[in-house]
């Protein structure tokens, strides 16, 4: 089985690369500059160039904030690219998984969100996102889109290295403490993929495609999830920064962001018996390895 994997430079994508896939799994990858999702021809180009028997697009316009001031460059690879992909697939009976984010939603709902809920993106990023998983859906009727969450990894820009960095040079940090999520390993991601690509590789006619919630098991704000990176920064070098709580409004940002970004993930449970570990364990088992 042949897997065209898009965006491998990204923290997904470096964990897809990397990962223990079963014999006879040839991995082929595309990525930016030679690469890029929102460039005219280079979807179909790349899908003609590998002739995969399934793709992974793991690359996205992902500055939420600058997003806001480059709304037709977000538009063009995570909506216009995104439709391109899901026709080139269709057209060649290509399976697409496809990664999405829980910005598609507002924010107000009181409890974890559950696919079934309507999108109600209050940010470009969030907007875009949303315009391509309405592309997907439509263009290519074999597909799993995997709305996820705060992903982050060992590798790449993320708000744990951020926090390490910020750890290192500073005596106090000020985290927001008014958003609620699930913190999401991108290897616990790639895992979840890997389950599925066997799944689709067993008996494509048995799966049941469609949209998926998929993150880290457990909720927590930004602040919780800083000061359990600071916890283990203190046990392992003995620095601990004072964290203090602050709300979204004394932290503005050009995007808004959803208050309430809790992801129901037993659809995904159900469907394909895939459960993420608890973000806790997941990010303890990261930060061994960055604090090493």
């Amino acid at each position: 089985m042949k897997i065209l994997i898009l965006g491998t430079p990204g923290q997904l994508g470096h964990e897809l690369m990397t990962a223990s896939w079963p014999a006879g799994t040839e991995l082929a990858g595309e990525a930016y500059p030679d690469f890029d999702m929102g460039r005219a021809g280079d979807v179909e180009a790349a899908v003609e160039r590998h002739a995969p028997d399934l793709v992974v697009n793991a690359t996205a316009y992902t500055a939420v904030d600058k997003a806001e001031s480059e709304r037709a460059a977000a538009w063009a690879v995570n909506a216009v690219g995104v439709g391109r992909l899901a026709a080139a697939c269709a057209g060649r009976g290509i399976p697409l998984i496809h990664v999405s984010t829980d910005y598609v939603f507002d924010g107000g709902k009181d409890g974890a969100y559950t696919e079934d809920d309507p999108v109600g993106p209050v940010s470009v990023y969030g907007a875009s996102k949303a315009a391509g998983e309405i592309a997907v859906c439509a263009g290519c009727a074999q597909h799993v889109i995997l709305r996820t969450s705060w992903v982050y990894a060992s590798h790449g820009a993320n708000f744990v290295k951020t926090m390490l960095r910020f750890g290192a040079e500073r005596d106090e940090m000020r985290v927001v403490a008014d958003q609620h999520g699930a913190p999401t390993a991108a290897s616990d991601l790639a895992a979840a993929i890997l389950a599925i690509v066997a799944r689709i590789r067993e008996n494509p006619a048995t799966v049941p495609w469609g949209i998926y919630h998929c993150t880290g098991a457990g909720v927590t704000t930004w602040h919780g999830f800083a000061e359990r990176i600071f916890q283990r920064l203190d046990q392992k070098t003995g620095r601990r920064p004072r964290l203090t709580a602050i709300t979204t409004a004394d932290y503005p940002t050009p995007a808004a962001r959803p208050a309430n970004s809790r992801l129901d993930n037993s659809r995904l449970q159900a469907a394909f018996g895939i459960a993420l570990p608890p973000w806790e364990e997941s990010l303890d088992r990261v930060l061994d390895t960055l604090l090493a």
